[in-house]
């Protein structure tokens, strides 16, 4: 009799299934190989592309339309550096919003609580849709001799306050985390009130809070595609206006958006790689 035990039937069914999927995972690696690369069209040849039957992937739509992507449409500014615009300009603005609202819900003194919590509970119970339309159709009614501010600065406020009622709650979490007794020591040494929140309690809430933080800014990175609803051309409503008016390259629309969603992806990703950098960084700095 041998002295090795024979594999159990469990062990062969996992070892087979096993085997199985990274079969099946090398069969799509390479169709998917052959589609995106082997067989695909890399030149902006319309003719080259119809050709394939949608057999292959055609990447000259993106080379077509790079200049819609990197400027948006030629009689409008967009593209890429719209969508970046917006993205940085509201979440460096709702930041000083977002956090005085948190200090401000937080306050002892009702007629500073109540209207902070008014509007965090207003702007959250809204689409950001609604708000953008708001900015976009309603506020050239209300603004003083109708003379408002250009389109893209109107959804920028609107992304703004979009962006500080979420945020005024992150760093309301991170508030409470703080042990009340860092605020009695910090007023024992003689330190006023913003001293304290400015060099006690906020440096440890955001830290707590930074994952968070992270989360919030790739959301509202992927918010600014919604701008394309009220007529801005940013990187999506860019693409989308350049390949509806265009017959010859309107058939490659997966193509393009598979472009556009691999931006979006980078971008997410250095934002979750900058987030991690920081949480290693003070981790090194508190240890």
């Amino acid at each position: 009799m041998s002295s090795r035990a024979m594999p159990s039937t469990k062990t062969l069914t996992v070892r087979g299934a096993q085997v199985g999927g990274l079969l099946l995972l090398a069969w799509l690696t390479w169709v998917l190989l052959r589609w995106g690369v082997i067989d695909a069209v890399f030149r902006p040849d319309a003719q080259a592309c119809q050709a394939l039957a949608r057999e292959a992937a055609c990447w000259g739509v993106v080379v077509q339309k790079a200049r819609w992507l990197l400027l948006g449409s030629p009689d409008q500014w967009g593209g890429l550096p719209l969508t970046l615009l917006l993205f940085f300009g509201s979440w460096c603005l709702s930041w000083p919003l977002g956090v005085g609202l948190a200090l401000a819900r937080r306050s002892r003194h009702a007629w500073l609580s109540w209207p902070a919590t008014a509007f965090i509970e207003a702007v959250r119970g809204v689409p950001l849709v609604g708000l953008l339309f708001a900015a976009a159709f309603l506020l050239p009614l209300w603004w003083p001799h109708g003379e408002a501010p250009s389109l893209g600065w109107r959804a920028g406020m609107a992304l703004t306050l979009f962006s500080s009622a979420y945020l005024a709650e992150i760093v309301r979490g991170g508030l409470q985390a703080v042990p009340q007794e860092q605020t009695e020591a910090a007023a024992t040494l003689g330190l006023g009130w913003w001293g304290t929140q400015r060099r006690i309690v906020l440096p440890q809430a955001l830290r707590t809070v930074l994952p968070a933080l992270t989360g919030h800014a790739i959301g509202l990175l992927k918010d600014t595609s919604l701008v394309m609803v009220i007529g801005l051309h940013e990187l999506t409503g860019g693409l989308s206006l350049s390949l509806g008016g265009d017959p010859d390259w309107r058939p490659f629309y997966f193509e393009a958006y598979l472009f556009v969603g691999a931006v979006y992806a980078l971008l997410c990703l250095m934002l979750s790689r900058l987030g991690l950098h920081l949480e290693q960084r003070w981790q090194r700095a508190q240890g």
